[in-house]
């Protein structure tokens, strides 16, 4: 195999490896190595969201749920389109295989569906990427496109490096060659997502887009940087450290769920009052031979009230009065 993406296994690469591979086995067991449909649904809106707005898309987390709930939003109708192509993407990712151009090609059509006129197909005319007014990278030729990404391919396929490295390094080589008009940053995310979920199959609802959105401008000067100095460690780093910090929110976020719904339930129970008939069984269990008078004394209820509850305990088998009236004892028969 004669091709090989420009980077150099690290003690940093190592070291975050490592420490990736903890914090997984941490997550899948706190979430019983499963994801509940909530949560996935929600991390996947959330990875969307994050994704899009790396590209300029405006919509709000709040928005962009409201879209996959099927409900009017206020916003551009590209954005939108955005949206729902980006959630049939991810959806459908599950069909394809990361080794398999032909998977890659279906995923920009649905990705790009109603965007642009060649969704789906390899960029015919050359291409470069400008922040502002500056050409920061100049992508290869259109005519060279179909060799590039068939060496990308074949490398990912036959790499012994590990899932996480080659990920990153193919995330990086994706953006260098630049294959598609429009797209490349989303199909490129999504792709790496494709690669470590079939590697880890939770990792692919886990929001890495989310930590990308925040850090976007160290994104692409790392791009920018990798690019120049022809090597892309330092961007392979910084993905994998957007991984790291991902799953250590995921598990916080999941921890913090885990105590607000264990509260809720206590406080429920402390704070959902005993009814009547209950009260009294409990009473009458710890003091078998108080009065009912004294029963209702203690509980502040009527004695009129005590005596009706009884008497529907009684016909219910709940409670029984043994002995004579004066000196006998009240029995709760337990069900």
């Amino acid at each position: 195999m004669g091709y090989q993406p420009p980077f150099q296994l690290t003690h940093t690469l190592l070291r975050h490896v490592a420490r990736i591979g903890e914090l997984i086995g941490t997550w899948k067991a706190a979430n019983q190595n499963r994801l509940v449909p909530e949560l996935r649904r929600g991390n996947r809106i959330k990875t969307i969201q994050a994704s899009l707005a790396v590209e300029q898309n405006t919509l709000t987390l709040e928005q962009v749920t409201a879209v996959l709930a099927g409900k009017t939003v206020l916003g551009l109708p590209k954005e939108i389109q955005e949206v729902r192509n980006a959630f049939a993407a991810y959806e459908a990712m599950e069909q394809w295989h990361p080794h398999q151009i032909d998977d890659l090609l279906a995923a920009h059509a649905l990705l790009l569906h109603g965007l642009i006129d060649d969704a789906g197909h390899w960029r015919s005319k050359g291409a470069g990427i400008y922040r502002g007014e500056q050409l920061v990278h100049m992508a290869p030729p259109a005519s060279q496109i179909p060799r590039l990404m068939a060496d990308l391919f074949d490398w990912l396929a036959h790499t012994d490096a590990h899932p996480l490295i080659a990920s990153a390094a193919f995330h990086y080589e994706f953006e260098f060659i630049h294959p598609f008009g429009d797209g490349n940053g989303r199909i490129g995310r999504l792709w790496q997502t494709l690669i470590l979920s079939h590697w880890q199959p939770m990792l692919a609802f886990l929001p890495v887009e989310t930590v990308i959105k925040h850090r976007q401008q160290t994104y692409y000067q790392l791009l920018t940087e990798s690019d120049q100095k022809s090597h892309c460690s330092a961007f392979i780093e910084f993905l994998l450290q957007a991984i790291e910090d991902s799953l250590q929110e995921a598990i916080h976020t999941q921890a913090d769920s885990e105590k607000t719904r264990v509260e809720t339930q206590v406080e429920m129970r402390v704070q959902t009052p005993l009814k009547t008939p209950e009260q009294i069984l409990s009473l009458l269990q710890q003091h078998p031979q108080i009065t009912l008078a004294e029963v209702a004394q203690r509980l502040g209820k009527a004695l009129s009230t005590v005596e009706r509850a009884v008497a529907k305990l009684k016909a219910q088998g709940a409670l029984t009065f043994i002995g004579p009236k004066k000196n006998g004892h009240w029995q709760v028969n337990k069900k």
